[in-house]
């Protein structure tokens, strides 16, 4: 008798270590899922860009920020990446984008380089493909009238007022059926550095797709 009660209470113990077990590790399964599913959700709940918000899909976030004077360099940041920082350049600093985000980035130097170089080069972004564009020192030194017609026909309002030392900054589309959100030029009044104006900045979410509403 006190055999089958040990033998009993054994089984009962054994039953118990075992539901232990599994119920140990199935909460610690749990809490690995829940920890690899927490930092998904926090990767994917950053805004990019240092936006103030996540962008819908099918949108880019973006935030481009001209040179101040000729001191401070420009800043373009595409999806998440700076693709202008420290590698810039006088005059206009360009980023072309394809829609696939295959990014092809041209500094345009525009106190050294023949003018039509660089317009042949505008003539040559296809149609759909994102343009961004951020000043840095002055850029009207070179900038004709047919450069800033190409810039009109990628969506700016802004390009045709853009004078001597202003700060510019776009963000467009080649072949643009209507005009961008995302333009800003400085205003005389804050040319607070001997002559130069503050920088710009313009920032939010680029849509994909041409068809796609902007949304600043």
């Amino acid at each position: 008798l006190l055999l089958t009660a040990a033998l009993h209470l054994a089984a009962v113990i054994v039953v118990l270590l075992i539901t232990w077990g599994i119920s140990i590790n199935s909460f610690d399964a749990q809490e690995k899922v829940e920890t690899f599913l927490g930092k998904i959700s926090t990767t994917a709940s950053v805004p990019k860009c240092r936006l103030s918000r996540l962008c819908p899909p099918q949108h880019f976030a973006l935030h481009i920020r001209s040179g101040a004077a000729n001191v401070v360099g420009p800043n373009i940041c595409f999806d998440g990446k700076i693709h202008v920082l420290n590698n810039v350049g006088p005059g206009l600093n360009i980023v072309v984008v394809n829609g696939d985000l295959s990014t092809m980035v041209i500094f345009f130097l525009l106190k050294i380089k023949d003018p039509e170089d660089i317009l042949a080069y505008l003539k040559e972004i296809k149609p759909g493909m994102i343009v961004l564009v951020a000043s840095f020192d002055d850029v009207t030194k070179k900038m004709t009238d047919e450069m800033r017609e190409i810039f009109v026909g990628m969506g700016s309002a802004l390009i045709k007022s853009v004078k001597h030392r202003d700060s510019w900054v776009f963000a467009g589309r080649a072949g643009a059926k209507s005009k961008s959100l995302f333009e800003k030029v400085s205003e005389p009044k804050t040319n607070i550095y001997e002559g130069w104006p503050e920088m710009v900045e313009v920032a939010g979410c680029f849509p994909r797709n041409q068809t796609d509403r902007l949304t600043d």
